[in-house]
């Protein structure tokens, strides 16, 4: 029996698990409560929710999670460090700043990527903002306090964004060519 018409993809229950854990977790932080009938409550919109909308949406990436969870442990030890470092240089004497813009080289033209490094970018205290240049192929990001670009940037793609590559199964063309 041969099928001639196109079928809408199939949704399963735990095709976008980042989506069910972020959903889940909203609700109980816009609740304020962990009573049982808001963790219950979570949980049906963690799981309800991402299979009505699961057709509209593109298959998730499939995500390799000891690198996802390593990367997410660094930046939450680089917001602490960065708060830190941040508040000693505002607190302290208002000359020693220096700040500037970093280009920060993409290995990747996945937008998926590029959009959650810049996120953690600007999440990390110190980073003012930064721009996505596409056309360039660079992220521009504007530093509250530094002296060596080329160094930052480099930190930047070692910390971050070769390990979000790595969660998110995002080949780049050196990475499928192999090193030189």
């Amino acid at each position: 029996m041969s099928n001639t018409h196109t079928s809408a993809r199939a949704v399963g229950w735990f095709d976008h698990p980042v989506m069910s854990l972020l959903l889940g977790a909203s609700w109980l932080a816009l609740s304020h409560s962990l009573a049982l009938v808001h963790l219950l409550s979570a949980a049906l919109i963690a799981l309800i929710v991402p299979r009505l909308i699961g057709s509209f949406m593109p298959q998730a990436s499939r995500l390799h999670w000891p690198s996802a969870i390593r990367l997410t442990l660094v930046v939450l030890w680089d917001i602490v460090v960065s708060n830190i470092a941040v508040a000693r240089l505002v607190l302290g004497s208002m000359d020693k700043p220096t700040p500037l813009w970093i280009p920060v080289p993409l290995a990747s033209s996945n937008v998926r990527v590029n959009a959650l490094f810049a996120s953690i970018i600007t999440t990390t205290p110190g980073t003012v903002s930064c721009v996505v240049d596409e056309e360039q192929h660079v992220i521009w990001v504007h530093a509250l306090n530094g002296d060596d670009a080329q160094t930052m940037a480099q930190d930047m793609k070692q910390r971050y964004e070769a390990p979000l590559l790595k969660a998110l199964n995002v080949h780049t063309q050196a990475s499928v060519g192999g090193a030189a």
